[in-house]
């Protein structure tokens, strides 16, 4: 099972509206490089204390599709504030295993539940509809380049 990478996203400053770009440099055990995370991770080594679970956040295109549908509006992708939209894999499936996202080996650590704020600037629903469904949010073991297009694949699909 393979999926694909549809959009990334970064915001710089907390509460931005986040932008999308065409690839990114993910960084181990930081983030993606320009992302508000990643540069709070670098804070956080500077000071001398551990960097959170955070690096990176994935949420599938199909999820939001499909609350996107039965609430009946159109709301862009990047206001769920999740940094890689995918298609074509179990997000959850993910959990607690490594998988490669482009060229950066990742590693599955929880669901990304939806949040108040979220809910206040997305939509009410959010919070009742996309609880387990919202996304995964992933650490970065090694690093690796990232692109629109590039694909998802669990370590175990590839041998190792």
């Amino acid at each position: 099972m393979s999926g694909t990478v549809e959009n990334i996203y970064i915001t710089k400053i907390r509460r931005e509206q986040p932008q999308p770009i065409a690839s990114a440099q993910l960084e181990a055990g930081k983030g993606i490089a320009g992302d508000r995370y990643h540069q709070r991770s670098l804070e956080l080594l500077a000071a001398g204390d551990d960097v959170q679970a955070n690096h990176l956040s994935l949420i599938s295109k199909e999820e939001l599709d499909a609350f996107l549908a039965r609430n009946d509006v159109q709301i862009d992708y990047g206001n769920f504030r999740r940094n890689v939209l995918t298609t074509g894999i179990d997000l959850y499936g993910l959990i607690g295993k490594k998988f490669m996202l482009g060229g950066a080996l990742c590693r599955g650590v929880e669901d990304c539940e939806p949040c108040a704020f979220l809910a206040a600037t997305v939509h009410r629903a959010v919070l009742p509809e996309l609880k387990k469904k919202a996304g995964l949010r992933a650490i970065i073991l090694e690093d690796g380049e990232v692109n629109i297009g590039d694909t998802i694949e669990p370590v175990s699909a590839l041998g190792n």
